[in-house]
């Protein structure tokens, strides 16, 4: 029996080494979702690479699986994807890369070990990429590095991995190098290898894999095929690496002291491979996690030697439109999940059994007999879970909660048929679950609802949604508040200002709402003893 308890345990460990389970993160249109479109083709998943596109008759991303995605050709809702790349299982967590759906974004980032970063060449560090950035460094999260666009004309290879050192803080150590850019951008030189790589098409658009020949750097080969301005270039510029650029180790990566840096083009599949290649021995196998201890304290749960837990970290609705069920989306974080166990739900004090798993590739379930720490796995969700709930087979524990942002824009929204308010009321509570929106009531008085959402485009698909999936038409009456602060301290001793309002949430969680920004600011004077936070964690 100890023997094969061993054998098991070891095989296990193997299974767990095997996963790689990862966001990517960006600003809108630095080609996030081409890049997870690509490691599908790359992986055999996709025979044909579909482009991101808005308009009618293209070919939506497989990533993109919501009908409104596919109409404005962005991504609105966090997808995770399962499928094997070489010898490494890929969990793949694709999030959407407008502000607006931030939270999502968020909530997301709680499931990854690591995170790509892609970046536009032509614009370099934007908005949204320094935000997200910020939450990884936050969580302790491990990034790579993906400069996009190279086969478009953009800023100096140099100064882009200076700009992800000013603005990020972090130090940037470029993987490779590329030969060219814009229209000469045809190939990279790999640092470690010392070879030049140099790229071909095989079809329009990037759809199929490019072409790839490979010459140690200073063979007569390579030389012959590079132009004596790209030589010169290429030898400055990697001269100036060695001597001035920041060496690479593993431990400073996944310690989030370094930044791995690599060169491509998403779009014509130009360095897509070498990237994947790198990636799969770079990036972490899952790791031990923190938890908080129902004594108090502080502990791990460790991806191999404890039992199985998972927390949820996302609630989708109607992804299937035929059952209009709901799916909880499980990161298992330690041990090996098996088909219909019994779990511990820890916030209901109940057991639970976990029937019809599924691992998802764009909308499409598969149904799992296991999976091990590291897997993204959806279970149907019969009305038992809410996101940051945590699952165990041993109890005892809760993994830290996930942060909570304070929203922005506020309004009362209502059903235009009022014969419609029993699917009015059953879409809200499925997209308050998800966390698409936040529901707050006033404390002043009862009855009414005030909607909440970090940016307008919540609102929007929230009426997309309601139409679209519970045949609800609805009126948005916008509110008059653009600042809201989570509360902390004595309600009774709290000092209104004149325009404020307080709210609280199905937790009874007090949130006051303000007009403008100085207002906020002048309510954090006015009670001293009184927090007023952006993040509720």
């Amino acid at each position: 029996m100890t023997n094969s308890n061993n054998t098991n345990d070891e095989q296990l460990q193997r299974d767990i080494a095997k996963r790689r389970t990862f966001a990517i993160i960006s600003h809108p249109d630095a080609g996030k979702t081409t890049l997870t479109e690509k490691l599908l083709l790359y992986s055999g998943m996709l025979h044909t690479a579909g482009m991101v596109r808005g308009r009618k008759g293209r070919k939506a991303a497989a990533s993109d699986w919501m009908a409104m995605e596919q109409e404005r050709g962005i991504s609105i809702t966090s997808s995770a994807m399962q499928f094997t790349y070489k010898d490494a299982i890929i969990n793949v967590l694709d999030t959407p890369g407008h502000e607006d759906f931030s939270e999502d974004t968020y909530r997301t980032l709680t499931a990854a070990d690591c995170a790509i970063m892609v970046i536009d060449a032509a614009k370099g560090v934007e908005k949204q990429t320094r935000k997200l950035f910020e939450v990884c460094r936050l969580r302790n999260i491990p990034v790579l590095t993906f400069i996009n666009k190279m086969d478009m004309p953009g800023l100096d290879p140099l100064d882009l991995m200076h700009e992800v050192e000013e603005v990020l803080g972090i130090h940037s150590s470029a993987m490779n190098w590329p030969i060219g850019v814009g229209r000469d951008f045809r190939g990279v030189v790999d640092r470690a290898a010392q070879e030049l790589l140099f790229f071909s098409k095989t079809s329009v658009g990037g759809a199929q894999k490019a072409s790839v020949q490979r010459y140690p750097f200073n063979s007569a080969e390579g030389k012959a095929l590079l132009t004596e301005e790209e030589r010169g270039k290429l030898t400055q510029d990697l001269e100036l690496l060695e001597m001035a650029g920041n060496p690479f180790t593993s431990s400073d990566f996944l310690a989030g002291r370094v930044t791995p840096v690599f060169f491509a083009s998403a779009l014509t599949n130009f360095g897509v491979e070498p990237f994947f290649d790198a990636f799969i021995h770079l990036a972490p196998s899952p790791q031990p996690r923190a938890t908080n201890l129902l004594t108090g304290e502080e502990g791990t749960v460790d991806p191999v030697k404890t039992r199985f837990s998972a927390y949820v970290f996302k609630i989708q609705a109607n992804m299937d439109r035929r059952h209009r069920d709901s799916m909880a989306f499980l990161k298992i974080c330690s041990g090996k999940f098996e088909r219909d166990m019994v779990v511990k739900h820890h916030r209901l004090g109940r057991e639970v059994r976990l029937s019809r798993p599924h691992s998802m590739v764009a909308g499409e379930r598969t149904t799992l007999d296991e999976a091990c720490a590291g897997d993204i796995v959806g279970v149907i969700n019969p009305g038992l879970f809410a996101v940051g709930d945590t699952i165990s087979v041993t109890g005892g524990f809760n993994f830290k909660p996930m942060p909570l942002f304070q929203p922005e824009i506020f309004a009362r929204v209502q059903p235009k048929d009022v014969g419609k308010r029993k699917a009015f009321d059953k879409g809200i509570l499925q997209l308050t679950d998800e966390g698409a929106v936040q529901l707050f009531w006033p404390y002043e008085y009862s009855g009414e609802v005030i909607f909440a959402a970090v940016g307008q485009l919540q609102f929007e698909v929230m009426q997309y949604r309601l139409r679209d999936e519970y045949g609800v038409e609805t009126i948005l009456s916008p509110l008059p508040y653009h600042s809201s602060a989570w509360l902390v301290g004595e309600l009774s001793t709290f000092k209104k200002t004149t325009n404020s309002l307080m709210l609280h949430d199905r937790k009874d969680r007090p949130i006051v709402l303000f007009s403008e920004t100085w207002e906020k600011e002048y309510a954090a004077k006015l009670n001293p003893n009184h927090q007023l936070l952006d993040i509720l964690s």
